[in-house]
């Protein structure tokens, strides 16, 4: 029997590739839970969806053949099911998990500010057994989330598919708590076995919500310890922990926590072919955008108490890539579908029906513009910043001097279309999932364009804060920038830190070189550069996002040697709701600027698509690392210099004095 499942195994890793599995779907065999002493399942998990419900890129998804993009919702839903089916046949219940992010990332987000849950409705369509709450799931707010849990059917679907979060604090009468979500859950399988979960956001994870208010989070490992205890008073076998955290967190959790058998991750995107073993606990992760399903064959062991894998006995990946070889499940497909039509219906109220179609061809580029390196600047960067610059030099009237954005909002580069007829094309879709993030106090999506003057000074103290940052709070704090160039060295950026409070003191000459573009439309190498010097107390006009413009000063609260202070044209101080850029009455959004910067370039022939200039294949040179002496050099030398003197003075000193009583 025992080869008959490994035969049964490589047949279905074979053919989940192919997308051609059939198999009949008799009853669930069940079983006696006392009279076994051995008992299988399986736990298929995701993590980090994003919203992608369809492939990425877009312009390659052609579900009619067996090549381009892979992932999508259709897929995982042709996978999951094949797997069920499979598992059906021989008595073995199958669980699936996810561990949170099912929200936000791609356009299909926006439809949760019109009152839909997307993505959940499909899960729960397809039947998760249990889910977690990620750190996007925060992005539109606490009670935007709470609104989507509602039309996706909770607390009454609860029942099915428990949210367990055991470390999220929902303060008494905010409406998130009547969801229902729950500390903990346990499932009863087929066979008997019960598994207990429970759900964790990360450290990490919760410095990336920062509009979850008035909803906290209690210490990882207390929530843990509290949630194990409870599991295990109820008569949970098997504990699952389904964390938002990232594998080095999970580790320290499975180092500190016992009793937690198995830790289904997420957050830290990582596609991990193999599981991270702990001790006695099993770590994995199954990467991002439904780029792979997670499959765990385990087998528990009521004697011993114990769990052990037989993916690799029965010779079985523990990722199962979603590529294009996996056909498309035809009910998902279909409501998708429907989804993808209200979508395109709010993207033309949006746009003013200038665009109604998110498969639409908006660009041509012979090249993929890339967002890597991390910590550096980036073609697409460029990109995206002289977007918001331009743009916003038409929306606003005024010529715009400098634009900034960080990493954590740019989502991705672009990928031109390489299937027949598609060739070098970029779908609306693509682009605007690269910076389609957050919403507006209109409550609509995306991060409004703001407008802000600040002196040469303050720009220099952007460019510092761009130096410091990323040292601490790491790629997503790396700001892109344009109108401006710089060389700088990242090891000048901080002079030492306070104890205790591990607060840095930073030098505030990490800059070695700063420079602005004197010209108009792209910034290039030529003589339109004049210094930008320390001290400057001439405005200038800055654009950048909502986002972004609320976190920078508050580095200055922190550390009052960057601090800044946002002004208007006349240089009064102003907040910064005073300073969102509108068009026609409505918030104008930083997809609208880099949309229509696409849509502004010129075609190479008539009547056809906007062509991305070469420009755009490379970085710029616009904000470059360099090696300087150390900061702390000078001071040593001084000191040097200083001891010295006085011991020569000191000599001196004696020599007189000897001198004189001779």
């Amino acid at each position: 029997m025992q080869q008959l499942r490994r035969i049964s195994a490589i047949v279905l890793s074979l053919l989940l590739i192919t997308g051609s599995l059939t198999v009949p779907q008799p009853g669930l065999a069940k079983a006696a839970p006392d009279a076994v002493t051995e008992l299988t399942f399986t736990i298929m998990h995701t993590n980090d969806e994003h919203s992608v419900l369809l492939p990425l890129p877009l312009i390659d998804f052609d579900p009619t053949s067996n090549s381009g993009s892979g992932g999508g919702f259709a897929r995982l839903a042709s996978a999951v099911n094949t797997i069920r089916a499979n598992k059906r046949a021989t008595g073995e219940p199958v669980l699936l998990v996810s561990a949170g992010d099912y929200l936000s990332g791609s356009p299909f987000a926006w439809l949760a500010l019109e009152r839909q849950a997307a993505e959940l409705s499909l899960m729960l369509s397809l039947g998760y057994d249990a889910i977690t709450i990620g750190n996007h799931e925060f992005d539109y707010g606490a009670d935007v989330l709470a609104a989507y849990f509602r039309a996706a059917g909770y607390p009454r679907v609860g029942k099915t598919t428990p949210i367990v979060a055991s470390n999220t604090v929902i303060p008494e009468g905010h409406a998130l708590g009547e969801a229902g979500i729950q500390k903990t859950a346990i499932k009863t399988l087929a066979n008997g076995l019960q598994v207990g979960f429970f759900g964790l956001l990360g450290k990490d994870a919760i410095e990336y919500t920062p509009y979850a208010a008035p909803i906290s989070f209690s210490e990882q490992q207390a929530a843990a310890g509290a949630a194990v205890a409870a599991l295990e008073a109820a008569g949970a076998e098997v504990i699952v922990a389904i964390s938002h955290a990232g594998p080095v967190e999970d580790g320290l959790l499975a180092k500190s926590v016992p009793g937690i058998d198995i830790i289904i991750g997420g957050h830290s995107h990582e596609a991990l072919q193999q599981p991270i073993v702990i001790g006695k606990t099993i770590i994995v992760q199954a990467g991002t955008q439904l780029s792979h399903l997670g499959l765990l064959e385990l087998t528990y062991n009521r004697e011993t108490d114990t769990i052990r894998l037989r993916n690799e006995t029965n010779r079985q990946p523990y990722l199962l890539p979603l590529t294009a070889d996996v056909a498309c499940d035809a009910i998902y497909a279909n409501k998708v579908a429907r989804l993808t039509d209200d979508l395109n219906a709010l993207l033309a109220r949006l746009t003013d029906n200038r665009f109604s179609d998110m498969s639409q061809a908006v660009l041509h580029t012979n090249f993929a513009v890339k967002n890597e390196p991390k910590l550096a600047e980036t073609p697409f960067g460029d990109f995206v910043t002289d977007a918001m610059r331009m743009i916003g030099e038409q929306v606003t009237g005024d010529k715009v001097d400098f634009a900034f954005q960080a990493n954590g909002v740019i989502r991705g580069g672009l990928e031109p279309g390489t299937l027949p007829g598609r060739e070098g094309q970029i779908a609306l879709f693509d682009l605007v999932n690269t910076v389609g993030l957050g919403l507006g106090p209109d409550g609509e999506p995306g991060y409004p364009l703001v407008s802000i003057y600040f002196t040469g000074e303050e720009v220099r103290r952007i460019l510092e804060i761009t130096a410091l940052l990323p040292q601490l709070k790491g790629d997503p704090f790396f700001l892109q920038m344009s109108g401006l160039r710089m060389q700088y060295d990242p090891a000048r950026a901080i002079l030492a830190w306070i104890p205790v409070k591990k607060i840095p003191i930073p030098t505030t000459r990490a800059v070695v070189q700063a420079e602005r573009y004197t010209g108009s439309g792209l910034q290039q190498d030529n003589n339109e550069w004049a210094p930008l010097e320390r001290g400057d107390k001439e405005l200038y006009h800055v654009v950048s996002d909502h986002y972004l413009a609320a976190f920078l000063p508050m580095v200055g609260e922190l550390l009052p040697s960057l601090g800044l202070v946002m002004k208007d044209k006349q240089g009064n101080p102003v907040d910064v709701d005073d300073c969102i850029v509108y068009r026609d009455g409505r918030e104008f959004k930083v997809w609208q600027a880099v949309l229509e910067y696409a849509a502004s370039q010129t075609p190479v022939s008539a009547g056809g698509l906007p062509e991305l200039p070469t420009y755009y294949a490379q970085t710029t040179g616009r904000i470059v690392p360099v090696r300087t002496l150390p900061i702390w050099l000078w001071p040593a030398v001084g000191i040097v210099v200083l001891v010295l003197l006085l011991v020569f003075l000191f000599r001196r000193w004696r020599q007189r004095r000897r001198a004189a009583h001779a």
